[in-house]
């Protein structure tokens, strides 16, 4: 039985040139050796990932490694399986150039993107967990991949950007260096008002809020005299990673203020319009009746 396996491993089916015979046992170890040296890299790629995960390193840093080593084991597979064909890296040179420019011109968009993967974690102007605003859209970048990046929008929809637009166009990172962010709550209140209460009530409310930073420390600023209102503004600090974290904050902050002003009757203004009357021209009234015309006396 043995010998008989034996003999159909020793097949050639094909005229390979060269010192080596293309026979089916070849064939085989070199589909394995592709297949194993292909899952070999993916799980390299995760035990490390697992393995470096539990260290101080970023999440953008473990995976630049993971995919590193995915790429180099996977090459070693690809030279190994050359090898075992008994085909040398010199018979590619030729084929290689005519390749290149092919692909060069008709993937000239992967290509891009390809090396603008590499170079993103590489640089690392924008890292896994980092809070991104481009073209208007803003999320929460999970994944930087070969081709394009997945983020996902504060709604929780995902996009997946290309990565040459994130090098090509302007991007906001929220959290590139730190997470310290500045806000401001506006506040109008009516004609007449304690400007000064006002503000000792506006920055109170920010004082109590265990979200805003003591330092910088919070400033309330009488912006304007309004149409309708008497403005304030109120800027300081918070430590957020997102838009919605500051809008959160800002809500409660604004909650506080309308207690406080109720508590102390300040009232928060609201569009108004005052009408004079010229009390030396006698204005007619006439009451109407409900289809239009006028109501008898």
């Amino acid at each position: 039985m043995l010998k008989h396996i034996e003999q159909i491993l020793n097949i050639a089916p094909i005229d390979w040139p060269g010192d080596a015979d293309l026979t089916i046992g070849r064939i085989l170890v070199v589909v394995l050796t592709v297949v194993g040296g292909y899952y070999l890299s993916r799980l390299s790629g995760y035990l490390l990932g697992r393995r470096l995960g539990e260290t101080k390193l970023g999440a953008d840093a473990v995976h630049t490694v993971k995919r590193v080593v995915f790429f180099a084991i996977l090459v070693l597979v690809i030279v190994t399986a050359l090898s075992l064909l008994g085909i040398p890296l010199t018979a590619f040179a030729f084929a290689t150039g005519a390749i290149a420019i092919g692909i060069g011109f008709g993937a000239q968009n992967i290509i891009n993107n390809f090396i603008s993967g590499w170079i993103l974690m590489a640089e690392r102007p924008i890292r896994i967990h980092d809070f991104i605003e481009i073209e208007g859209t803003n999320g929460t970048v999970e994944e930087i991949g070969v081709r394009s990046t997945r983020i996902r929008r504060v709604d929780g929809v995902h996009l997946l950007v290309p990565n040459s637009l994130l090098l090509e166009h302007m991007v906001v990172n929220w959290t590139l260096i730190d997470n310290n962010i500045r806000t401001t709550v506006r506040v109008g209140v009516a004609y007449g008002s304690p400007v000064r209460k006002v503000a000792d009530l506006i920055r109170q409310a920010v004082d109590e809020n265990s979200e805003a930073m003591k330092s910088p420390k919070p400033i309330v600023v009488f912006e304007d005299f309004g149409d309708n209102a008497l403005v304030f503004d109120t800027y300081f600090w918070c430590q957020v990673a997102g838009e919605r974290e500051l809008r959160s904050i800002r809500s409660e902050i604004r909650f506080r203020v309308a207690e406080l002003f109720a508590a102390n009757d300040i009232v928060v203004a609201f569009p108004q319009r005052d009408v004079h009357f010229d009390a030396n021209r006698p204005l007619e009234v006439r009451v109407l009746a409900g289809d239009g015309e006028e109501a008898g006396e």
